[in-house]
């Protein structure tokens, strides 16, 4: 699949969480998908009955140079959709919403950021990851698949161990938090603790929060699934799946021939134990 253009909709739904009650009324019309006849700026602000400067601030809030680079890639978010609209069957409503979170999460990269995550993969003595709830299915994924190719990392999904793993962290030590909501204070207090222990952190969220700069290093956005349509039927981990599927492909980029020798082996080690415990396990039904 090629991805030529980036969407508007999920540059909006980053931008929700830091803006006015004003501009969050004007981001509830556009994440509805209106289409009206006219998006000129004049005529959008007479229909939301907002000043014309205050839709330029609302774009440029979302990340775009001014309102007509927003209302064009509006307009083209809007394109890309109308060829799956009427889909009825449930199998391809499925697909069509994973293709709409894999395309938010195309419009949401920032190559230079992930590029600089795995490089901190790379260089911290140990990794910590952690979630709660369904963030911790994804947490032990990111921990399987980054152990694999000899990366000392640890998940842990439990609120306490994750707290008194963070008082024990200095300044070797990288330290992940998956949340999608980011609310949670038990789940902050982790990260926070741990960036006073001058550990490196990294949040994975779809809520990113002005605050969180204070104590998160790097803040990576994921698709939200407050506005998908369909959204009851994606797995609420698959956009953190998505990003560290990413990271793992950056973070392999780096002494690519290396790492993957270190897979190779692991896999052998895999095998390895199978073929002895299926063995084992003939022997003693003889």
């Amino acid at each position: 699949m090629q991805y030529t253009e980036k969407s508007a909709l999920p540059l909006i739904e980053a931008a929700y969480s830091n803006m006015t009650q004003t501009e969050k009324g004007i981001a509830h019309y556009f994440l509805e998908e209106n289409e009206p006849n006219d998006l000129s700026l004049k005529e959008m602000a007479h229909l939301l009955a907002v000043s014309e400067a205050t839709l330029v601030r609302f774009a440029k809030k979302c990340g775009f140079k001014g309102y007509r680079e927003f209302i064009f890639q509006y307009s083209n978010s809007l394109e890309m959709k109308k060829t799956g609209e009427n889909i009825a069957q449930s199998s391809l409503q499925v697909l069509n919403a994973y293709q709409d979170l894999l395309t938010k999460s195309y419009s949401l990269i920032r190559e230079e950021q992930i590029c600089k995550v795995a490089q901190m993969i790379s260089e911290a003595r140990r990794v910590y990851v952690g979630g709660i709830g369904s963030s911790g299915y994804a947490a032990r994924e990111m921990a399987y698949r980054f152990m694999r190719v000899g990366v000392g990392i640890e998940a842990f999904d439990d609120v306490d161990m994750m707290r008194m793993i963070s008082v024990f962290r200095d300044d070797q030590d990288l330290v992940f938090g998956l949340s999608l909501s980011g609310t949670r204070q038990e789940f902050l207090e982790y990260l926070h603790v741990a960036h006073q222990r001058k550990a490196k952190t990294v949040l994975i969220t779809s809520s990113p929060r002005e605050c969180f700069k204070e104590f998160v290093d790097e803040v990576i956005i994921v698709p939200s699934l407050l506005h998908l349509n369909h959204g009851n039927l994606i797995s609420p981990q698959f956009p953190l799946l998505v990003m560290i599927d990413i990271l793992y492909a950056a973070y392999m980029r780096q002494n690519r021939s290396e790492k993957e020798n270190l897979h190779g082996q692991t896999v052998q080690m895999v095998e390895r134990d199978r073929v002895l415990s299926d063995a084992q396990q003939n022997s003693s039904q003889k």
